[in-house]
């Protein structure tokens, strides 16, 4: 259990962590328990990149809708009839919360009759193995995997495996499903399955297909990493005219698609996240009649996702008006300009601005302009002190990089000259040490009150000899016998017998004069 912990915190970015611990929160206040399911967990267990979240409750996700709205959740979609709610977390993270349920399927073609269930049966109703796997977010569980039909050793064999033989005719959907998953991982169509499909296939269950099952599968072509490889092979299985009668690849701006791919790559390196499915839905479908899109994003349950393909456009030619209009007339401004845009905006700009002005601009905002960046010098605004940790330290080093960027400093010297007097005042001194406490402090305190004593008895003494003549300290009286040795310059021998004798007898302190002294 541990490891699949471990597994799900690795692997989910940190936006997708924050996304899964907001929707358990709201559902485990609501007393619901909760599950991360379907190809969340397949990702998360095979390694490839994880598209979106998918919870599963054991209730009914409808009533979190104002918990979750409350928590700043967008809800995207709302499905009624299956009791799904379609989310967009902070982040830019999608998401889906069904109820963990059963479908009883009356006859093809028909929608399923839908009842509450438990986890393992909401597990069984799903298409394939891979898709059937569970990990807990409940408190007591969280992180066990829940795996009945044996979908990791699937994901580990590489093979895409229905869960049951009535798996096509219940739902002729997951024929297309199927495929699109082959083409994705480039994984063989397991065995049996694969003979389940070419039944299905040959008696045309595929015209059993519901309308909410094609804008599904036609939303998931926006999310997919390579949707134009998708869209081929799914013309070659027949599956694209059933999304739409009119679609083929020949509809497809394939170069743009291909252009869009490294576009966002690009972006992605330098930090940013767009949203492309509205981008690559415009391609997909660039060379459709409008009738046949607009019947495709009636079916489409994201209806966040329709709404930003619907805008695409306008939004983008307001942007470019605004990038050759005076709010752009200096680099400054362009770069303030395209740093407040939207990521999706400048990611389809980009790729279909026809003014020369509007995509020089976007090309020098990711790559010329950003080059001025390293001209700011952190060394020296460092020395000056000013640093992160000043309050005024973001306001000065952005505007340090505008005035870089329009040329208004031109050389280091210019920019220290400008960077000096906003430089804080030094630091002041560190504060003295503090006093010494416990033995040291009593030792120093004793020997402070010892020197004290002995200068106020030295002083006492002094006073009380009246007018006799003053002591003669050891000192001087060793100094003045010295002196008389050196005059009578005796030899050696004898002068260090004297000076012996002189250290040895000391002056003896009386009233009367010294007769010792006088007779010397």
């Amino acid at each position: 259990m541990a490891d699949y912990i471990y597994t799900m915190e690795i692997r989910l970015t940190p936006d997708q962590q924050r996304g899964v611990t907001l929707v358990q929160d709201i559902a485990r206040a609501a007393g619901m328990n909760i599950y991360l399911t379907g190809g969340a967990v397949r990702d998360i267990i095979s390694g490839f990149p994880i598209r979106d979240l998918d919870f599963s409750v054991q209730g009914n996700p409808l009533k979190l809708q104002k918990d979750l709205e409350k928590a700043g959740v967008r809800i995207a979609g709302v499905d009624d009839d299956f009791k799904t709610l379609y989310l967009g977390l902070p982040g830019n993270v999608r998401a889906e919360i069904s109820m963990a349920r059963i479908e009883h399927y009356e006859k093809a073609g028909k929608p399923p009759i839908i009842s509450p269930a438990t986890l393992i049966e909401d597990l069984r109703r799903r298409d394939f193995t891979v898709n059937a796997m569970a990990l807990s977010l409940n408190p007591g569980s969280r992180g066990l995997l829940m795996d009945p039909f044996n979908g990791a050793a699937d994901i580990e064999a590489k093979l895409i495996r229905i869960l049951h033989n009535y798996a096509f005719v219940e739902d002729p959907s997951r024929l297309i499903r199927a495929t699109r998953f082959a083409a994705r991982f480039h994984w063989p169509i397991e065995e049996r399955t694969q003979a389940r499909y070419e039944s299905a296939k040959e008696n045309n269950y595929i015209e059993y297909i519901t309308n909410k099952a094609i804008g599904y599968e036609i939303e998931q072509l926006a999310y997919e990493e390579d949707p134009l490889h998708i869209v081929r092979v799914l013309e070659k299985e027949g599956w694209l005219k059933i999304l739409n009668p009119h679609w083929t690849s020949a509809k497809v701006d394939t170069a743009q698609l291909g252009q869009l791919l490294k576009t966002r790559q690009q972006m992605n390196e330098l930090g940013y996240a767009p949203d492309p499915a509205p981008t690559v839905m415009y391609f997909l479908t660039a060379r459709l009649a409008d009738k046949d899109i607009a019947d495709m994003r009636k079916q489409i349950p994201r209806k966040d996702l329709v709404e930003a393909w619907r805008d695409l456009e306008d939004h983008a030619k307001e942007l470019a008006k605004r990038l050759v209009g005076k709010e752009a007339a200096t680099p400054s401004r362009a770069w303030k300009l395209l740093s407040e845009a939207r990521p999706e905006m400048i990611l389809f700009l980009s790729l279909t601005a026809r003014q020369q002005a509007v995509t020089q601009k976007i090309k020098n905002f990711f790559t010329k302009w950003r080059q001025v960046q390293h001209k700011v010098p952190l060394p020296e605004m460092t020395e000056l002190h000013i640093t992160p940790q000043l309050p005024e330290y973001p306001k000065i080093a952005h505007d340090v990089f505008m005035l870089l960027l329009d040329g208004k400093l031109r050389s280091r010297t210019e920019t220290l000259k400008y960077l000096k007097p906003l430089a804080p005042p030094p630091p002041p001194p560190p504060p003295p040490p503090p006093p010494k406490r416990g033995r040291a402090a009593k030792a120093a305190a004793a020997e402070a009150a010892a020197a004290a004593a002995a200068v106020a008895a030295a002083s006492v003494a002094g006073k009380k000899k009246g007018k006799g003549q003053a002591e003669v300290p050891p000192v001087a009286a060793k100094t003045k016998a010295e002196g008389s040795k050196v005059n009578s310059a005796p030899k050696p021998e004898k002068a260090k017998t004297a000076k012996t004798a002189s250290v040895a007898t000391k002056p003896v302190v009386t009233g009367k004069k010294d007769k010792s002294k006088k007779k010397h």
